[in-house]
């Protein structure tokens, strides 16, 4: 068990509310859309017996057994052509047919069966992607602290199940406790949102008590909570445990098909299984999906049949004046012998035999629609996406995967898009940050040339990579001389500057601030150290690329932040005074977590003279606006210079500034800021964004960074392609337009 313990370090943490409050702001719980009850490592009692809630198989097949027949006609017969062929089938077996009902029949099934058949080869692979996942084995409570290996279609709610690193969540789980003290754990959402950046959960602090398999066998409690709902960012509930209320927030729910990363393993509570989970219900039934060369098809059959319609019509009006002739002596058709007609062609009744014509032609003529386009279409579309399926270009071999189509219905789109619409971290980018310039008391540092900067160079200098840039303070920061573009050593790190590297930092003019500046970005952040006891080597685990490119460029120029504790950051770093590399303790009192309404992240600390610290970065749109007007903004200017060359340049820019604050001044945002991460009422965000706000301001600037985050490999050549192609690409960023558009 990896001996850390970070309650106090997130701004989310759900402290034990009086019972009164409690009930005050759970009032919802038991009523309407709140009525589910949950009987945790019960899963087999009489009161959850009486619940019937569903079990944890998933369907996502189109079809059954039971309806694979009925709908697969429904869906033949909604084409225009197959339903003609079905009338005039019917029709077949009348006298008005010229022909035999088996000529009119037998092709109309052979089309339909292919067809069919076809459906069903495909919604077959649906099913056995379906039994692969319903098979997954997860370690499930069994009494006595045994877990068994069971599949995720066994579950049932109220289950106790033990998730291990990098396996993905086979229901929607109550968090518990996991294999770091304090219970909290890494989640990757990317298969519900697409975020390649990790989420931090955090268990209650009263279930924190299952530290190993032994311990589930005592454990009980009930959760009250929401019913299933596709709202995947809201939970709202309570857990009983020791006849005391919990209240339950987002932060303990574990999504179905989200993964556990960089964490060894968790305890949870199945809380919604099979399509009661938020997933499954955000999800649709496979729908009928009809390309639009399909329903161009149709309007060639309408006008066809439109032709058709004209030709039998006209045909039989004539056909009905010729034979009401017949009823005149010298103007029959003597070969037709009148006299003895059947209804078909009796003189005297020449309307009826008209209408009775009318249908004979539209049979007899029926052929001009043709039956076996449908079936020549089909057969292509099965040969394409076997083409996919099978295409080498299409293979990617980092994680072994080919293309692969899940239904020939639509493949014909894929040459018909005209328009992508595009994110753009991780999706054009790598996401993996490289810290690579900065800007500290107005002077800019970092001399490496980005992939903007050269292509920019390159159209600008006809192909040449130097680059040659004035700033008001330092003269070249570039030139011939430039750090050409390559592999960093280190993952993350990417910054070559001879005044900043090897403690050469503390001959600047501007030392204090360059040490302040690399010392809160060792300390400002949530991530989490991880020792190698061989080497001693330290890496990090973080929520986001950003994070860890920060805390590894604070630790490759001399702060290292090598270990947390419940309530400090120990860094190293070199002391002034001595010259020599010591150890620093700072005591971490609060986190104010950064959010994308917020734009900036900061921490509260007590450093070893005892001062109150406020530690701050976030984006320049809410820094500048916070800093004190008074000493805060001496480098303003300079700085705001810098970061827009930054932007144009095409890296990802953050303002870092502090403050310090008065004990008493701490203690009133403390008190505010407690009662509001206590609340569990709906505007709790936007009570500790207002006690926030109460001491991030009058900040003093430091400096800004800047990391890159560089283009997947051939993203501009695709794009250059897909634009000869005439397909328009929008790409969504949050970067300062600057940035958005020098990257584009």
């Amino acid at each position: 068990k990896k001996k850390l313990h970070l309650s106090k370090i997130y701004s989310f943490r759900c402290r034990k509310p009086g019972v009164k409050g409690g009930e005050d702001d759970h009032s919802q719980i038991g009523g309407p859309g709140f009525s589910r009850v949950v009987y945790c490592n019960e899963p087999n009692g009489q009161e959850a017996g009486l619940r019937n809630y569903a079990d944890n198989y998933v369907r996502t097949t189109k079809y059954t057994a039971l309806s694979f027949f009925p709908k697969s006609l429904f869906e033949q017969f909604r084409r225009v052509a197959n339903f003609y062929f079905l009338v005039t089938g019917i029709l077949s077996f009348t006298a008005l047919a010229p022909y035999s009902a088996s000529s009119a029949i037998i092709p109309l099934i052979i089309v339909i069966g292919i067809t069919m058949v076809k459906e069903g080869i495909e919604d077959w692979r649906r099913k056995q992607q379906d039994i692969e996942i319903n098979n997954r084995k997860v370690k499930v409570h069994r009494g006595e602290g045994i877990f068994e290996l069971t599949p995720w279609k066994d579950l049932k709610v109220g289950d106790i199940v033990r998730v291990e690193k990098d396996e993905f969540f086979p229901a929607d789980l109550v968090l518990l406790s996991s294999s770091y003290e304090d219970d909290v754990c890494y989640v990757e959402t990317m298969n519900l949102d697409g975020e390649t950046n990790l989420k931090l959960k955090q268990a209650l602090e009263v279930t924190s008590v299952m530290n190993s398999d032994s311990d589930a066998g005592s454990f009980k409690a009930v959760v009250k909570c929401e019913d299933p709902n596709a709202n995947l960012y809201s939970f709202v509930g309570s857990m009983e445990y020791d006849s005391q209320q919990h209240p339950l927030s987002p932060q303990q729910l574990l999504l179905r098909d989200s993964k556990l990363r960089n964490t060894d393993h968790v305890y949870a509570a199945v809380i919604f299984t099979g399509h009661d989970t938020k997933v499954i219900q955000n999800s649709t039934d496979p729908p009928s999906k009809r390309s639009n060369v399909e329903k161009k098809m149709d309007r060639i059959i309408y006008l066809l049949f439109g032709l058709l319609f004209v030709m039998a019509f006209v045909g039989s009006v004539y056909f009905g004046i010729v034979t009401r002739r017949d009823v005149d002596p010298g103007h029959e058709r003597w070969y037709l012998r009148p006299e003895k007609a059947t209804v078909f062609f009796d003189p005297r009744r020449a309307t009826v035999a008209a209408i009775y014509h009318f249908l004979t032609v539209m049979l007899l003529y029926g052929y001009l629609i043709p039956i076996s386009l449908y079936v020549s279409i089909e057969i292509v579309k099965v040969l394409q996406s076997s083409f996919i399926n099978q295409d080498v270009e299409m293979y990617y071999e980092e994680t072994d995967k080919p293309a692969h189509a899940r239904t020939s219905n639509l493949n014909e789109e894929l040459g018909q898009v005209d328009t992508i619409l595009s994110d753009k971290t991780g999706t054009l980018t790598c996401n993996s940050m490289e810290f690579i310039k900065c800007s500290i008391a107005g002077i800019a540092y970092g001399q490496g040339i980005t992939d903007v900067e050269r292509a920019m160079a390159e159209r600008m200098a006809g192909g040449s990579p130097s680059i040659v840039k004035k700033s008001k303070k330092d003269g070249v920061v570039g030139g011939s001389n430039a750090r050409k573009p390559s592999s960093p050593l280190v993952k993350g790190y990417n910054f070559q500057d001879e005044r900043i590297v090897n403690g050469s930092w503390v001959k600047e003019l501007h030392s204090d601030a360059v040490q302040k500046f690399f010392r809160l970005l060792a300390v400002c952040h949530t991530a989490i150290p991880d020792v190698d006891e061989a080497s001693g080597k330290v890496t990090y685990e973080a929520e986001s690329p950003d994070e860890a490119a920060f805390v590894i460029a604070a630790r490759e120029l001399g702060f290292e932040f090598f270990k947390r504790t419940q309530t400090s950051v120990f860094i190293r770093e070199m002391d002034l005074a001595s010259g020599r590399r010591v150890e620093r303790v700072y005591s971490l009192l609060n986190v104010l977590e950064f959010s994308s309404a917020r734009k900036r992240m900061s921490v509260v600390v007590r450093d070893e003279d005892g001062k109150l610290l406020v530690l701050s970065k976030g984006a320049d749109s809410v820094m500048f606006e916070r800093l004190s007007k008074k000493e805060g903004s001496d480098y303003e200017a300079e700085t705001r210079d810098h970061v827009n060359e930054y932007a144009d340049e095409g890296l990802r820019t953050l303002i870092l500034a502090y403050r310090e604050l008065a004990e008493d001044e701490y203690e009133a945002f403390n008190d505010k800021f407690s009662r509001a991460k206590n609340s569990v009422s709906a505007d709790r965000d936007a009570l500790i964004d207002e006690a926030a706000e109460e001491i991030e301001k009058d900040l003093i600037l430091l400096g800004a960074t800047a990391v890159e985050d560089k283009l997947q490999q051939g993203v501009p050549e695709c794009i250059d392609k897909l634009a000869q192609a005439g397909i328009k690409l929008w790409v969504l960023t949050g970067d300062k337009m600057e940035t958005a558009i020098n990257i584009g």
